[in-house]
């Protein structure tokens, strides 16, 4: 059975998707700790940038529910949880709203954290146009007149904005320096958020189809869709051993204990018959994907 929503606060809570705020964050402690690692940690900044990811994750989860009930793909037989909108507690302009009150508390705590952390002009130029850049990403997936995430361009977007501009730019706002190194580890970031995303596509692959969006594994179908989830994982893990190598710094290698979990989401979503036995494994690949992090900064910071 569906998730059943009765009440207006339940409904809110339920378009936040609390459980997605792990994946957000994972990112931005991941490039924390890499900042930690070398000296150049600073508390303000991981503050300032885990409020301004939350309050972007929040603002894309509403403009997800908001998206995807203008444009049909939360109908009467989609198989997923119940959304919001569609459960008819929240209307279309109450939603809005969210919308714009979370993109508003993006754009203030991110302004906040660039005030914080950079002095030169230019950069805080550059960083800005980032940061309207993510506010464009988390509305346009689903929601304008040709959202990207309908065309099968989100695994693109969330690799670039959870993997590689969170983990580079949350260590450049520490450091105001480049760490080449830390590129394998955004690129494992950006890989396992995109698994997440590729979990969430084949839970809705034919509600998806239904509705004329046209996400990866509409396009390639789900036995290639599952393969590409081995690939997204193995190759986030792969990324890791290449970081370790390369910096010489053999710590790192600890993340792995969190490999088996990752191989049971894999096998799972293999094996799932159905929607309903799909949608476990999106929280679970998010919240190995935030251990692994954990794990990564105790064996930098501790071995």
């Amino acid at each position: 059975m569906k998730q059943t929503v009765t009440t207006k606060k339940e409904a809110w809570l339920n378009a936040v998707r609390l459980r997605t705020l792990p994946l957000a964050l994972a990112s931005i402690f991941a490039g924390s700790i890499l900042a930690y690692e070398q000296g150049v940690f600073r508390w303000p900044i991981l503050l300032l940038a885990s409020l301004t990811t939350i309050f972007l994750q929040i603002l894309s989860n509403l403009s997800n529910d908001y998206g995807d009930t203008i444009h049909g793909a939360d109908h009467a037989d989609r198989e997923g949880p119940v959304r919001s909108v569609q459960s008819g507690l929240i209307s279309l302009v109450e939603m809005k709203w969210g919308m714009y009150l979370f993109g508003i508390l993006s754009l203030l705590s991110g302004l906040a954290l660039l005030y914080l952390a950079v002095q030169n002009l230019l950069l805080f130029g550059v960083f800005l146009g980032l940061g309207l850049a993510a506010i464009w990403a988390a509305v346009s997936y689903t929601s304008g007149s040709s959202p990207y995430g309908y065309v099968g361009l989100g695994d693109i977007s969330v690799f670039v904005f959870f993997g590689l501009l969170a983990v580079l730019g949350t260590y450049f706002l520490h450091s105001l320096d480049y760490y080449s190194p830390a590129l394998w580890i955004a690129v494992a970031l950006g890989l396992f958020s995109t698994a997440v995303l590729n979990i969430n596509n084949i839970r809705d692959i034919h509600s998806d189809l239904k509705a004329g969006k046209r996400s990866i594994p509409v396009r390639i179908g789900r036995v290639a869709a599952v393969r590409y989830n081995w690939f997204l994982i193995l190759g986030g893990n792969l990324a890791l051993i290449v970081y370790c190598l390369v910096t010489g710094n053999l710590g790192g290698l600890l993340a792995f204990l969190s490999f088996p979990l990752m191989l049971k989401v894999a096998l799972g979503v293999q094996r799932a018959p159905d929607s309903k036995s799909t949608d476990p494994y999106l929280k679970q690949m998010a919240l190995s994907t935030l251990l692994w992090v954990i794990l990564l900064g105790i064996g930098l910071l501790i071995f």
